[in-house]
């Protein structure tokens, strides 16, 4: 996979790189580009310029077409403090090695772009072995011969086996260490099992959506606790839970990971106990960024992302959050075009939302904006569930206290 991005506190120039098929509209590319850019930034690089190429497909062998990756070459030529190029998509084991060859250079993907953010942020033992997993499942197709430094990290003996080379060896290694790691993260999966078993009989609400919409900003404004929370991708990637009262109704409320497009497979996997906690929840609160151009692609992002780990009906709410970021372009009156989505006020989209079937709430969590609003939703759908499953239970009021307890 190469070397990853410098931790050096002098920033790294990069290059992004897209493909636009025939399907994409030119702004979606841009919104996949921003975000492609928001994610390097992430990893603490500055983007300094962006190709885009218009393709019936992606070309197998390397992704763009040869002349765009020979325009690549020569404007790497002339800016010599680039150190690296990255693509928004995962590229195939072949064509990263013949990007590489081409460009004389570092090259990443999204997912390897993804994965180091993931290894950065990761602060407990469990999220560092998830991320570790993630990362040997994605390297061990693309080996070179470039990582014979593994055999290292099984002592000085040549642990070569009879007929065996350097790469068949790494591989070999990078298979045990994965193997290993699974072995690991079975044993916390079992003891996450036994924690969840032991929250007693409260309601569980799992916070749920795209990375940055705000879920954290809303589990500190709900428990009164201090979830880190920041305006960077990923920020959130340690499940944290929490118990909230609003008025005499205690609940437990859950942080998860954000979902992003093209979230990869491998991390999925890796995250399954993360992922448990939002397949166990009564109520999922699906926190949207509203202020966000792509949004509704987002929501069908997480939903699709959702689906897969849960094909269950779970009473959902929609959270529209960050209406204090909102904005839309007003139309003259002497506009005779069609509307488009960036024409269409808070109040248009809250007119659309509100008609369907799922609870819908426009909320700011960092100004707490409409938040009491909120919470007597909230109350209404966890009272629900609680009298449905806890019918003899009998501290529930009937109406929506003041109070917040975090414990």
């Amino acid at each position: 996979m190469g070397e990853l991005l410098s931790t050096d506190k002098e920033l790294e120039k990069v290059v992004v790189v897209a493909v636009r098929t025939p399907d994409i509209l030119e702004s979606t590319v841009n919104e996949h580009l921003d975000e492609l850019e928001f994610l390097a930034e992430t990893a603490e690089a500055v983007p300094v310029k962006r190709f885009v190429q218009s393709l019936t497909m992606p070309d197998n062998r390397t992704y763009v077409g040869s002349g765009k990756l020979q325009e690549i070459a020569e404007y790497l030529t002339i800016h010599e403090d680039i150190s690296t190029v990255i693509f928004d998509d995962e590229l195939s084991p072949s064509q990263l090695k013949n990007i590489e060859r081409a460009l004389k250079m570092q090259v990443l993907d999204r997912t390897s772009l993804i994965l180091l953010i993931f290894a950065r942020r990761a602060r407990t033992a469990h999220a560092k072995t998830q991320v570790e997993l993630a990362q040997y499942q994605y390297m061990l197709p693309r080996l070179t011969r470039m990582w014979t430094h593994l055999e290292r990290q099984r002592g000085g003996i040549n642990m070569r086996g009879p007929g065996e080379t350097e790469l068949e060896t790494d591989r070999r290694i990078i298979r045990d260490i994965i193997a290993k790691l699974k072995e690991d993260l079975k044993k916390i999966d079992r003891q996450m099992a036994t924690q969840r078993k032991n929250r007693g009989k409260l309601v569980r609400v799992a916070l749920v959506g795209y990375t940055n919409v705000g879920k954290s900003t809303l589990m500190n404004a709900l428990s009164k606790s201090e979830v880190f929370a920041e305006n960077k991708l990923f920020a959130t990637l340690d499940t944290t839970v929490r118990k909230v009262v609003i008025g005499n109704l205690p609940f437990l409320l859950t942080d998860t990971v954000g979902f992003i497009r093209k979230l990869p497979h491998h991390l999925v996997e890796s995250f399954k106990s993360t992922l448990d906690e939002v397949r166990e929840a009564d109520i999922l609160l699906h926190v949207v960024d509203i202020s966000h151009p792509g949004f509704e692609e987002q929501i069908e992002v997480v939903s699709s992302t959702l689906r897969e780990i849960d094909d269950r009906d779970k009473p959902t709410i929609m959270v529209f959050n960050k209406v204090d970021a909102f904005s839309h372009i007003v139309k003259d009156e002497d506009d005779l075009t069609p509307a488009t989505r960036a024409n269409l006020s808070i109040d248009d989209l809250k007119k659309s939302w509100m008609a369907k079937e799922t609870p819908s709430i426009f909320i700011s969590a960092l100004n707490k904006g409409n938040f009491d609003e909120f919470k007597e939703m909230l109350y209404k759908e966890v009272m629900k569930v609680h009298v449905t499953r806890f019918p003899y239970n009998d501290f529930l009021y009937t109406e929506t206290g003041e109070e917040e307890i975090d414990e």
